[in-house]
């Protein structure tokens, strides 16, 4: 059985690891086989290059922040204490994010679940994703992470979700 390699990549181009992964092959190392990014309803930029690059290589992916710093898990200008005072989650307060907040709400309201397990079964619907790092701070986001698994989304709510994403072009941060 190979080694497990894993590789962090909230600063990298999908370029970038091609050339590990193509090192790797020269050389007779194992190649990586998981790749940790920022993923979410808000910050998608890993679908342009790194998710496909990731598919087509056989690496999974774990990303960090699936509810963005928990702008998603909570309806748009209401903030709570990590979020007044943590500076890369006011990064998430842009009015751009906006309609895809309120898409989230809407979904959820609809479905009767929190907003956090809408954002939370976004991310475990999408190719590639084999575990996010929900980095629970409260039992009750344990819950709401365990009962995503069990909520799949439609066809029409993935839409209304992804519908108000407005592509980013630099998010490095």
């Amino acid at each position: 059985m190979g080694k497990v390699r894993y590789l962090g990549a909230s600063s990298m181009w999908a370029w970038q690891f091609a050339k590990l992964q193509h090192t790797a092959v020269l050389h007779g190392w194992t190649t990586f086989s998981a790749m940790q990014d920022q993923y979410n309803v808000l910050r998608r930029e890993e679908e342009r290059d790194m998710i496909p690059m990731c598919l087509d290589q056989g690496v999974g992916l774990t990303p960090y922040s699936p509810l963005a710093k928990g702008r998603a898990a909570r309806p748009y200008g209401e903030q709570s204490v990590r979020s007044a005072s943590d500076e890369v989650a006011k990064a998430f307060d842009r009015d751009v994010d906006r309609p895809v907040v309120e898409a989230v709400e809407r979904v959820a309201a609809g479905r009767g679940v929190p907003m956090a397990r809408v954002a939370l079964a976004w991310v475990l619907a999408k190719p590639a994703v084999s575990r996010p790092i929900v980095g629970a701070t409260k039992p009750n986001h344990l819950a709401d992470a365990v009962a995503a698994l069990d909520l799949e989304l439609t066809v029409d709510e993935v839409a209304e979700l992804e519908r108000g994403y407005t592509p980013q072009e630099n998010y490095w941060w």
